[in-house]
Order: structure tokens, then sequence, then C-alpha cells
């Protein structure tokens, strides 16, 4: 049995040191965070218990015995409102359980005044194979009661708290709770004895092992960022051991040999400590960073939402007055107040070309802004992509023919079917082929459908002006508009391929812009598949 009295003495040594370190480590990092107090306390509270358990498996008398077990009842009446207390802080509930707080403080004090009395431990008998073991008071019950309540509430937040986190958070508690588990039962095994039951507390080792979990995850998870401090006290501990080594050396080459170790150890200290305080900096500037990115991320969000707004009602207001003045202009044309002259004539046709323009710039705006709004709705059915295409292609022709240009169409797959948004695809192609010819004075233009992945790819090639990998990277951003075409078509928005990207994104597809460079021509296309993906429309 002396040999168990050892274990116990041992492990009541083990926990009490590593608690008081790891206690110094956590408070030393920020006295006035309430969660780096919290745990710090709680940490003494099983140190103290820790060391007033050493003295009952050393003592040989029962009037030692009893104290012995008086002096670790004070501690260990509040190790377990030190941890609810720590649970509270942690998950940021202290406002909403600080009156259970201060309950379980008061009566922890309670139980602690009294264990000195008889109400408390009712005297020390020899048991089972124990020199001795205390005996129950009645107030002793209601302390158990207490201890276990308390603890199991805290664990019960903590768990709560779990099964709604993610990430670190989630690993983090997961440590905790593995740590409490441990310390739980561990401690648990001190009071089967007192109650008759013949297990004795060979579990105490463990009691230590929420502290232990509980740094860990301060360490794996960055929890309170200790790391600094812990670096620094092993390295304390480390350095204060050479330089016991070097003051009780034997003979002068030995002192000179600790002495060298001493100063390459203090070296290699110094060294270690400005890393690890370099990556503590580093890692709380991308901190700050990432949090100024993220702020500013939400106010380009909100303003990006707010332009969406502004052009979405002022394209409503702008698209009345133009729809009135093309119905002025037909009505003029048509004679309805009078026969117009020729001349009036022409300045008509000028003013209708103009307000075409408006009207499809209008049209552009609210096109982004209902994408942007989610308000864009596609109406899926099966149609011919040939059919589409040859409509776009025969309504733009007479465009290209002033030019001299040649559009031809090219089919390199018999089925052109796909289930489609037609007019949004529609809308995709006739911006294509209308570039094309925009931005190309002499040569051809060919248009192409090829089965390509389980889909079909729909190619615009043009022999126009081009561009370089600076357009070709940002053509279908929302306002952008090429480098080579500025001072060609000064009534270009750089909405309309936007749109196309869009639209064609949300048919589970993509879109593409290819030059060789320069005066090389273009290749514009999409691609659609045949199955289309259940998405909801993209912004």
């Amino acid at each position: 049995m002396e040999l168990s009295y050892t274990y116990f003495a041992f492990s009541a040594t083990f926990n009490a040191f590593v608690s008081t370190f790891l206690g110094f480590l956590i408070l030393f990092k920020d006295k006035k965070n309430k969660i780096n107090a919290s745990l710090a306390l709680f940490s003494f509270g099983v140190a103290l218990w820790s060391f007033a358990y050493i003295l009952w498996p050393i003592a040989k008398t029962k009037e030692l015995t009893l104290l012995s077990f008086q002096l670790l009842h004070v501690p260990a009446c509040f190790v377990s409102i030190f941890y609810l207390h720590f649970v509270v802080n942690w998950l940021g509930q202290y406002e909403k359980k600080k009156i259970m707080i201060l309950f379980g403080y008061a009566a922890s004090l309670f139980f602690a005044c009294l264990t000195f009395s008889r109400f408390f431990i009712a005297g020390m008998v020899p048991k089972f194979a124990m020199r001795f073991w205390a005996v129950p008071g009645v107030l002793y019950h209601y302390y158990l009661l207490m201890f276990f309540g308390l603890m199991l509430y805290a664990s019960y937040l903590l768990i709560r708290e779990y099964l709604i986190s993610e990430g670190e958070k989630k690993k983090q508690i997961a440590l905790v709770l593995v740590g409490i588990v441990l310390s739980f039962f561990g401690g648990s095994t001190n009071y089967f004895l007192w109650y008759k039951i013949n297990i004795p507390p060979y579990g105490n080792i463990l009691a230590s092992s929420f502290v232990i979990f509980t740094v860990y995850a301060i360490v794996r998870y960055n929890l309170l960022n200790i790391k600094l401090i812990a670096t620094e006290g092993v390295l304390l501990i480390m350095n204060t051991l050479f330089i016991f080594r070097s003051i009780i050396s034997s003979g002068l080459y030995e002192t000179i040999a600790n002495t060298l170790i001493l100063v390459g150890s203090l070296v290699l200290s110094f060294i270690l400590i400005s890393s690890v305080k370099r990556e503590i900096r580093r890692r709380e500037e991308m901190a700050k960073l990432a949090k100024s990115l993220e702020e500013a991320n939400l106010k380009l969000q909100e303003l990006d939402r707010q332009k969406t707004e502004f052009l979405s009602i002022a394209s409503h207001q702008l698209r009345t007055p133009l729809s009135i003045i093309k119905g002025y202009i037909e009505l003029i044309e048509d004679g309805a107040y009078g026969k117009p002259t020729v001349k009036i004539k022409e300045t008509l046709d000028d003013m209708d070309e103009s307000n075409e323009r408006l009207v499809k710039l209008v049209d552009e705006f609210l096109d982004i802004t209902r994408i942007e709004q989610g308000r864009t709705k596609c109406n899926f059915e099966e149609k011919d992509i040939k059919e589409i295409v040859e409509s776009v292609v025969s309504e733009l022709r007479p465009k290209a023919e002033p030019k001299g240009l040649k559009v031809s169409i090219e089919y390199k797959t018999n089925d052109t079917k796909l289930t489609v948004d037609e007019e949004k695809i529609r809308h995709v192609a006739f911006n294509f082929v209308d570039n094309a010819i925009k931005y190309t004075e002499r040569g051809a233009i060919n248009v192409s459908a090829e089965e390509l992945n389980d889909g079909i790819a729909v190619r615009v090639k043009d022999h126009g002006i081009g561009f370089d990998k600076v357009d070709e990277a940002n053509f279908f951003q929302k306002f952008y508009r090429g480098e080579n075409v500025k001072g060609t078509n000064v009534t270009g928005t750089g909405l309309g391929i936007c749109v196309c990207k869009k639209f064609i994104e949300n048919h589970g597809g993509m879109v593409w812009a290819h030059s060789e460079g320069i005066g090389k021509g273009s290749e514009f296309g999409f691609w659609i598949p045949r199955k289309i993906p259940d998405l909801p429309p993209k912004s």
C-alpha cells in the first residue's frame, strides 16, 4: 500500500506544478482579459487543492490526515464555480449568467468556511486499505450536489455551444470538453471511499487534464494567443537549469563547457523569442488587415447595392419619356400633325436613331440592375440554336453589307437543340455578331456552332481591330471598355457583354474573348451545356 501512497503524492505534485505553471502563463499573457483571468483562477484553484492534497498520503496520524482533508477542501469548494465562471466568460454569456455566478461564489464561500467543522467532515477512520479516510458530515452531501451541479451545468453550456459552432471554435470547445471529461472522471475517484465504496483515487492524476487540454487549445487554435509567453516560460526554465549547472561545476573545464552551453542557449533563446514575436506581430497585422478588408468590402457591397438601385430607378424614369418621344416621332412621320417635308423626315430619322440608341442604353442598365437584384428569370424551353443564330445573322446582315463584310455560318454538329431561354441566348448572339460588324472594317465574320464537352459552343470570329491581353482579362466586367475601342465607338457603356456573361452563367455555361493582338481580329464565344444545372439566377 505504501507504493499506492507514493503514487497519490506524485499525482498531486504533478497536478500542482502543472496547474501552477500553466496558470501563470495564462495570467501573464493579459491580466486585464476576463477570459484569461478566469481560466488562471481555475488553474490556481486546482493547484492549491493539489498542493494540500500532497499532505494526506504522507500523513501518518489521524490528526494530520484530517488537517490535510480540511485544507484541500477549501480550494476544492471554489473549483466548480471557477470552471463555470471561465465558461460563461469564454462564451460571452457572463451578463446573462451573472446572478448564477454570484450565487455560486456565495455557496462556495459558505462551504469553504465550514470545512473545519464537524458538519463538513465528521471524523477520520481507517477505511479498507487506507490508514485513515474522512467520514462525511451532513453538509458534505450538499457540497457535492453544488460541486457536481455547477460542473455539469458549465459542461452543458459548452456542449450546446459546440453543437452550433463551426471551424476553430468547434475544435477549441471539443478539446476543452475532452479535458473536463478526463478531469471529471479522475477527480471523481476521490469520492468513492467517502461512501464506503472500495475504489481508491487512482484517477486523481487526471485532475489537471482540463487545464492541460484547455491550454493546448490555446496554443493549437489560438484561443487566448499565449504562444509567446509559453515559449518564454520554457526557455526560462531551460536557461535556469543551465545557470544552476554552471554554478555547481566541479572543475575549470566543466565550468567553461557549461558556460559555453549557457551562452549558446541564451543566444538561441533570444533568436527564438524574436522569431515568435515577429510571427505574432505579422499574424496580428494580417488579422487587422483582414478586418479592414472585410469592412471595406462590406462598404463597397453597400455602395454597389445603392448604385444598382439608383440605376434601376433612373433607368425606369428615363424609359418612359423615351417611349413617349418615339411615339411622337412616329405620329409626326405618319402625318398626324400635317404632312412632313423631306427635310423634316430626315431630321425625324436622325432623332429616331438617337432615341433608339438611348433606349438601348437604358435597356442595358435595366438588364444589369435586374440581374444584380436577382429579378431576372429564365424560361427554359427546348430550342434550336441553329434557328436562333440564323435569325440573328439574317437581321444583322444588312448592317454588314455597306462595309462589304461577308457573314457566314458554319455548323460542326447535327444536333443543335438545347434547353435554353431563347430571348436571352438571342440577346447574347446578337450582341457578339453586332460587335463583330461594328469593329470590323474589312474581311469576313464567321459564326460557328460545334459540339464541346457535352454542350454546344458558339463562336463569332472576325478580322477586326482585335485587342491585347489586358482587355481579354477585363472585357466581361461591368462598365469596362477596351482600350482599342474607346476612340471608335464613344456611345458604348461597357455593359453589353457583361450582361451577356450573366445570361450565359444563368444557363450554367461560360463566355470567353480571345485575340492574337491589336489588328489581328478576335473571337467571342459562349458555351451552354446540354443539361442545364439547377442554378439560381446569378448576380
